[in-house]
């Protein structure tokens, strides 16, 4: 089945960089789309970014210029790069899968597949 384990939150303070990873197993990562997905404290699930396997990107407009999604498909690893972190960046983070391209799946809060996420926090 899907598995999919996220590594690499942690605190920082306003302006610092984090960067997480998904190693994703189970399935044939370049027939999915990859993404993030967040979740504050009494706030609803939100999309981050996506990738898909032809490398086609997406962004919340909340984190554009801000973060970059990438991936390195012979390892079946995600990464976020998450750069001029804000207070409101602080989120469980997941790593998210869904089969399909960018044009084709559903919002990334809506994926299919779930990790067990990565706690990122951005102190002020």
């Amino acid at each position: 089945q899907v598995q999919l384990v996220e590594s690499g939150g942690g605190s920082v303070q306003a302006g610092g960089s984090l960067r997480l990873s998904c190693t994703a197993s189970g399935y044939t990562y370049s027939s999915y789309c990859m993404g993030w997905a967040r979740q504050a404290p009494g706030k609803e699930r939100e999309g981050v970014a996506a990738i898909d396997s032809a490398g086609s990107t997406a962004y919340a407009d909340s984190v554009k210029g801000r973060f970059t999604i990438s991936q390195d498909n012979a390892k079946n690893t995600l990464y976020l790069q998450m750069n001029s972190l804000k207070p409101e960046d602080t989120a469980m983070y997941y790593c998210v899968a869904e089969r399909g391209t960018i044009a084709t799946t559903p919002a990334v809060a809506d994926f299919s597949y779930w990790g067990q996420g990565t706690q990122v926090t951005v102190s002020s």
